[in-house]
């Protein structure tokens, strides 16, 4: 009875997008994996334009060059691939990676994971601003502020695919996603895409370009991951939890809200924390 007071009159038809955009030969590119390339060559330029804007930091002196951007895409690439796939294997689907080893390398498979590849970038950037004597909490904030982007178009790619789709509901535009069974359900990763591309990255365009928190090395930075985990925790509320992981806590509680909770925490701190001393720190 209460599957049948989900089902509205009417439910918006899942849009027949094919994954794979082309194929050449044995070689197929995918919509997702072309998200997260336009996400980094843009993250790169983004803040290559950031560095060469003066203004943006009140005067002084960038802490890096476009130069120095250039060498650490692909250190962030890495970061963001590993870093990716172990956070899934650990946080997600550990099991079934210990009975399957060599699965952790099947990339063209799926299973990534945001805040796995959050971190082994940050690990990147540490590792990378110490070789070049550049503040971390700086090269932080550069980057950070054009992310934004590229987990929008991912996120959509997401919704491409027909995977990590929404819980059932009765709002109009429902949709009902192929292998999620009759009943409509939110587009939580069109949510997703909202949230934590256009509108994190409207936020850190008014902190970087308006209020000139580049000049406070942390803020930027703060704001991100403050804003993603946020952003994150609003959207599982609507999100259908993995299957094989369910709700956590007497079930309202999601792996992914567990995750971001401490993201909540430390970008909240780093933002208090933020200030021009931390730059000799850094």
């Amino acid at each position: 009875m209460t599957d049948l007071l989900l089902v509205p009159l009417a439910a918006l038809p899942f849009p027949d997008i094919d994954p794979v955009i082309l194929r050449l030969g044995p070689l197929a590119v995918h919509w997702y994996g072309l998200g997260y390339v336009v996400g980094i060559l843009f993250a790169w330029w983004y803040a290559r334009r950031l560095v060469s804007t003066p203004r943006l930091w009140a005067g002084e002196s960038p802490p890096m060059t476009p130069a120095d951007l250039d060498d650490f895409v692909l250190w962030a690439a890495v970061g963001i691939v590993l870093g990716g796939r172990l956070g899934y294997v650990l946080f997600y689907d550990l099991e079934r990676y210990l009975s399957e080893p060599l699965a952790v390398f099947a990339l063209w498979q799926g299973g990534m994971s945001f805040h796995g590849g959050l971190l082994g970038t940050i690990l990147a950037m540490v590792l990378f601003a110490r070789a070049r004597g550049i503040a971390t909490w700086s090269l932080l904030d550069t980057v950070a502020a054009g992310v934004p982007v590229g987990l929008g178009l991912v996120r959509v790619a997401n919704f491409i695919n027909a995977e990590l789709w929404g819980r059932p509901t009765d709002m109009p535009w429902g949709i009902v996603f192929p292998g999620a069974g009759p009943l409509p359900r939110h587009p939580s990763q069109l949510y997703e895409a909202a949230l934590e591309g256009l509108v994190l990255f409207v936020v850190l365009r008014v902190l970087t370009h308006r209020r000139l928190r580049l000049k406070t090395p942390g803020f930027v930075g703060g704001a991100f991951v403050a804003g993603y985990g946020l952003a994150r925790i609003t959207v599982e509320f609507f999100r259908e939890p993995d299957a094989h992981i369910g709700y956590l806590a007497g079930g309202w509680l999601t792996m992914g809200m567990l995750l971001s909770l401490p993201m909540v925490l430390a970008g909240l701190w780093a933002m208090a924390a933020a200030g021009p001393a931390r730059d000799q720190r850094a």
